[in-house]
């Protein structure tokens, strides 16, 4: 038994998956055996060794052609060594595991191959144009393992769905293509190279995968690939400006930390002499572009057009606009750059990203090429985003950096009157405010212009360099934010549609919370179907099944996936029926039960025998105790009635000292729908002892069932108040001629069914989280109490298509069920979950 679990566990699965990967493990071990053998395992292949066995232009000028692929054969040291290990387990062997072993050999030949002849090939032709970064290229050799792995990856993706296909390619071509242009080194671009050609390559070395449907998916994964370039195109120049050794043709910007040949006061110094003028330019230009403050600024732009990513990655059309124009904006920079070094070759410094090189205008060509590039894919692309917030969302956005702006210019004339001896001249109002436009623009930006004044002191530096950088957070903020409002708003045409739909044709026992407040509403083209939702980090969160004609159900689905994907969401169908289960698991879409519901059949009940003793034993005592089950609605209450049913719900809740849930959890709220009705547990004296209200359930027009939603009861009342009152509402809906009773569902409980075969990692997640919330809520607690009435079980599921997306729901649904939640209620619950 206990060889059988080491094998079933994870020790006997990795033992299993290195089994099925004898290519994997061989170059692994060749690769560990060559490195010791040759001593290239501490420093790399010597020069002697290098030259044999190393891929660069000039060893495969000599004709040793076998370098192409000896060089995946080696290491630059012990640390890579280490660290491609870790890679290859990681992601060789489970690429060999997928395709199998003859493929992933072939794959591995090659992608290695072919990427490398291509680097070499580039950096041929780069070192023909006079540039640096050609000739760093032409004289690079390299030895790396990363060309095979990541090809025969890239060429595994042509067997996988739609999804994963995408997601990979995407995600590992953009990290690469921007490693290439900042980075600039040979083995990045042979990297790009190897991975490109296992994309091309995959379908004939490991052949295709069954294109199954994709609903939903096609447009959210077209805007997360233009926000990726968007957003590696901004972070390669960060990134860059902290690398030493980056060659990139996109590279410039780090040298922006160029060191300062002169500080505030010995410029003082140098700027008084004629002859020194253009030292005195120089050293200003080096010196506005020094320090943290400039160095944020210079990166504003970079961080707009991050913010921008969002919006584009949401759908959004503020988010594209902003985009274009920046791109826009940044071309005629990189123009003007252009310009003033093809006509001031010795003097001159890049606009675009800080000091020139000196060594031609292709370094400065790059930046703009790339520019244009993202620009055309953007103007491509604008059918996609389409997602406009609501009326009122951006006059905000515009007046707040307005006004930031005001105060940021009275601050900077007022401190820097009084700070008047902190700079290089006495400033005076007019200059410091003459000045302040200036301080919006990134000081890179600047460098062709002479400064009207310079700091010298802490205090007057503080105020020259981070007064503009505040005015540009509040805006980055403020457009932030208008990207995460909901697209839509409250209609009261569609709460109306939504119950025509409800009452005719009707829906599920659980549709009418459809009906509360936070909910957002689609139809479908024919009006025959709606659906509830409400949006949260990305992701539309249902409320229950599709509203309408159950015969078109399939089409319904089909039709409110593609409406999320426009709008730039994961659709996310919960609590949902067996039959909205089956629809999603014939698109492929994940399925999980997330909750029990138990049904009441009302057709010959009668609460008699031994499994009814609890039951009984509370409709007597209730007897006995002269309570009574009397229906009225939150309308109709009296209210001397309703200040009771308020004071039994906060008390409740005030007792539990943690936060309240929505979502598909009722509260007071959703009492006073004039249509809910609510069972009260009331003595001769008019004293509510417990309250419990049903939502109606219509097929054609006509009720035919009541689900339970709302069960409150005093602490110090009639005890078995809940049992008695679900007792009642059963005998009552009986004699109405009602067809079953619904006692709702309990989030995160099952009933222990032992038909369920098919249980994988995510449902173990929830099981463990519906154990780790019991003490606190009780779902289970809950459930084993409806199981004294004998339902039958009906489970509820959360379906949705991209499993990748798990997080994002997990937020949304966390966020629906507690919306209100308030950081002392949190650290409550937190505590209470580590208490247990």
């Amino acid at each position: 038994m206990t060889a059988r679990r080491v094998l079933d566990g994870p020790a006997g699965r990795a033992a299993t998956a290195l089994r099925r990967a004898p290519v994997s493990l061989v170059l692994l071990a060749a690769w560990w055996v060559l490195g010791i053998v040759t001593g290239a395992l501490r420093h790399g292949p010597s020069p002697d060794l290098a030259q044999w066995v190393s891929s660069g232009v000039g060893s495969f000028g000599s004709g040793h052609v076998w370098v192409l692929w000896t060089s995946g054969l080696f290491a630059s040291g012990i640390v890579e060594y280490l660290l491609v290990t870790v890679v290859i387990l990681a992601v060789a062997v489970p690429t060999e595991n997928r395709i199998g072993s003859v493929p992933f050999a072939a794959a591995a030949v090659v992608t290695q191959g072919i990427g490398s002849a291509l680097a070499l090939l580039i950096a041929w032709v780069a070192s023909t144009v006079p540039n640096t970064w050609g000739i760093d290229l032409h004289g690079h050799v390299i030895e790396d393992p990363l060309p095979w792995v990541l090809g025969t990856l890239l060429a595994s993706t042509a067997v996988m769905d739609t999804l994963w296909r995408r997601r990979i390619r995407t995600l590992v071509l953009v990290f690469l293509v921007t490693a290439a242009l900042f980075a600039g080194h040979l083995q990045d671009v042979t990297r790009l190279c190897a991975a490109a050609a296992g994309v091309i390559l995959g379908p004939w070395l490991c052949g295709r995968s069954a294109r199954g449907p994709a609903l939903g998916g096609t447009v959210r994964e077209q805007r997360t690939l233009i926000a990726l370039v968007v957003a590696a195109s901004v972070l390669g120049p960060v990134l860059a400006a902290f690398s030493p050794h980056a060659i990139g043709p996109l590279s410039a910007l780090r040298l922006l930390f160029d060191q300062v040949p002169y500080s505030a006061r010995e410029l003082v110094d140098v700027c008084a002499d004629p002859a020194l003028h253009n030292e005195c330019r120089k050293g200003q230009q080096a010196l506005r572009l020094s320090g943290l403050g400039p160095l944020v600024m210079n990166l504003m732009p970079s961080i707009v057009l991050l913010v921008s990513a969002e919006g584009l990655r949401r759908g959004r059309r503020a988010g594209w606009l902003l985009s274009v124009w920046a791109h826009i904006a940044l071309i005629g920079i990189a123009a003007a750059s252009l310009v003033a070094e093809t006509t001031e070759q010795d003097a001159t410094r890049s606009l675009l990203y800080g000091q020139h090189r000196h060594s031609s205008v292709y370094m400065e060509l790059a930046p703009l090429l790339a520019l244009v590039a993202i620009l055309v894919l953007l103007l491509a692309s604008r059918r996609l985003f389409r997602v406009r917030a609501p009326r009122g969302t951006y006059p905000p956005v515009w007046l707040g950096p307005l006004g930031a702006l005001a105060v940021a210019t009275l601050v900077y004339v007022g401190a820097g009157s009084l700070l008047s001896d902190g700079f290089d001249r006495d400033p005076g109002l007019w200059t410091l405010l003459r000045d302040m436009p200036r301080r919006l623009v990134p000081p890179v930006y600047l460098q062709l212009f002479e400064p009207p004044v310079l700091p010298l002191t802490s205090a007057a530096t503080l105020l020259f360099e981070w007064v503009g950088v505040l005015v540009w957070a509040v805006f980055c903020g403020l457009m932030l934010r208008s990207f995460q409002m909901p697209a839509l708003g409250y209609d009261a045409d569609a709460q109306r549609r939504v119950r025509e739909l409800l009452h005719s044709p009707g829906g599920s026992s659980l549709s009418w919370m459809t009906t509360w407040a936070g909910n957002h509403y689609w139809f479908s083209s024919d009006g025959r179907h709606g659906v509830a939702y409400r949006v949260h980090s990305g992701v539309a969160l249902t409320t229950g099944d599709p509203i309408g004609d159950r015969d078109t159900l399939v089409a319904a689905v089909d039709e409110f996936a593609v409406y999320c994907a426009e709008n730039g969401w994961t659709p996310c169908l919960y609590s949902v029926g067996e039959p909205t289960a089956a629809v999603a698991r014939e698109h492929g879409w994940t399925c999980l039960q997330v909750a029990e519901e138990t049904v009441i059949r009302l057709e010959g009940l009668a609460f008699s025998g031994k499994k009814f003793q609890d039951v009984r034993t509370a409709l007597n005592r209730a007897r006995k105790d002269g309570v009574t089950a009397e229906w009225t609605s939150m309308h109709d209450a009296p209210l001397a009635v309703v200040e009771q049913i308020v004071a039994i719900s906060e008390e409740w809740v005030a007792d539990k000292g943690l936060p309240e849930m929505g979502f598909t959890l009722g509260g007071l709220e959703e009492l006073r729908d004039p249509e809910v009705r609510l069972l009260l547990a009331i003595d001769g004296d008019r004293h509510v002892h417990a309250i419990t209200s049903w939502m109606p359930v219509y097929r054609d027009g006509t009720v035919v069932a009541l689900t339970l939603d709302f069960m409150r009861r005093r602490s110090d009342g009639f005890r078995p108040s809940m049992e008695f009152l679900i007792a009642s509402a059963a005998l009552s809906a009986q004699e109405e001629g009602l067809e079953y009773l619904s006692l709702s569902g309990a989030p995160l409980a099952a009933a222990g069914r032992t038909d369920a075969v098919d249980r994988t990692a995510l449902d173990a997640l929830l099981e463990m989280l519906g154990r780790t919330l019991e003490p606190v809520y009780g779902f289970r607690s809950l459930l084993a109490f409806k199981s004294k009435f004998r339902p039958e079980y009906r489970p509820l599921y959360m379906v949705f298509p991209d499993p990748a997306a798990l997080p994002a729901i997990g937020l949304a649904v966390g966020r629906a069920y507690l919306p209100d939640v308030s950081l002392g209620q949190g650290r409550r619950l937190l505590t209470q979950l580590l208490r247990r």
